[in-house]
């Protein structure tokens, strides 16, 4: 299990119940988390992991040095459920989740493929997480798909949320049926607000599952809504969905990062689905202290690879203006 989650301080807002986890010193009053784009673990990542190849190594220090490593699980992990009909369904067996579980903190399941196995392959897979890596972004109803994933490190509170508003709208979370969080603007406006005000989050970051897939650019529904989010609340706006990277951008000295691209993925021709980034953040009581991202490239298995070469996009609080840095690799540590 990753060691963040083995004694005290993560909580998570579902119903009433609380998750502890804990974790190696961070810099006093602030807290390092990590965000990856889309991680789809059927096709040929199913297969390299069901051979005891574990496709997240390549980042295992870059995890390692992190308080909280956040994920876009696209794909359902379960034995059940019935098929929706649409172009591409991902499905994955449960012996997945001790690697997730090693690796990861928390993972958005606000996705156009949280649905694909219906309401009973999102209900099962709930029950499979239930105890082990946290979910946010879909629910057994609109209010717990709603609810933010909080965490509490070093005086510091934040809270992830996660939203769809690419179709099926199949997928979307009614009042009392299970689905993701749909992205009506009055709902993640109001979301980020209650996050400030009623929870009292210190930082609030809505990681989005929008745009047009392949378009190396936002569109202009992202950059207009990705700014009336941070003037409603959010430090940070965090996308992915596009299967390439489409830029970055700061606005009230806040970061956008418009879509992160792939992670763990494979099937795509096209270099730039090919090219991903791991964003990198620390944040204190004021907000994104500073930020960067690696840069990696995927293998033909949907393997990706830093590439610590490759400058992309970073900043830090007071600049209001994006930079272009080759990233600084964590030092090297011995393997569990």
């Amino acid at each position: 299990m990753h060691p963040l989650r083995l004694a005290g301080l993560f909580l998570v807002l579902f119903g009433t119940s609380a998750a502890i986890a804990a974790d190696p010193p961070a810099p006093a009053g602030s807290v390092r988390l990590v965000f990856t784009g889309d991680i789809m673990l059927d096709m040929f990542p199913g297969a390299v992991l069901a051979q005891g190849v574990d496709p997240f190594v390549p980042y295992a220090d870059v995890f390692r040095e992190a308080d909280c490593v956040v994920g876009n699980l696209e794909c359902v992990v379960t034995n059940g459920g019935k098929q929706f009909i649409k172009p591409f369904t991902f499905k994955v067996h449960p012996r997945v989740i001790p690697t997730l579980d090693h690796w990861f903190d928390a993972f958005t399941i606000a996705n156009n493929h949280t649905g694909d196995f219906g309401d009973e392959g999102l209900l099962d897979e709930l029950s499979l997480f239930t105890g082990r890596v946290p979910l946010f972004g879909a629910g057994r109803d609109l209010n717990e798909a709603r609810k933010p994933y909080l965490i509490e490190k070093n005086g510091v509170r934040i809270a992830l949320l996660g939203y769809n508003e690419f179709i099926p709208k199949e997928f979307a979370a009614g009042e009392n049926d299970p689905g993701v969080a749909w992205s009506h603007d009055e709902h993640v406006l109001a979301d980020i607000k209650a996050a400030r005000e009623i929870l009292k989050a210190d930082v609030v970051i809505p990681f989005m599952h929008w745009g047009w897939e392949y378009e190396p650019d936002p569109s202009d529904r992202q950059k207009q809504f990705a700014r009336a989010m941070i003037d409603a609340g959010a430090s940070a706006v965090i996308g992915a969905h596009a299967h390439v990277t489409q830029g970055a951008d700061v606005y009230n000295d806040r970061p956008i990062v418009y879509s992160l691209g792939n992670f763990v993925f494979d099937g795509f021709e096209e270099p730039e689905a090919n090219l991903g980034w791991v964003l990198r953040m620390t944040v204190d009581r004021q907000g994104v202290a500073r930020w960067d991202t690696i840069v990696h490239d995927i293998n033909f298995l949907g393997t990706p690879t830093p590439n610590w070469n490759s400058p992309g996009p970073s900043g830090r609080r007071g600049s209001g203006s994006i930079e272009t840095a080759v990233p600084k690799p964590p030092a090297r540590r011995a393997s569990p």
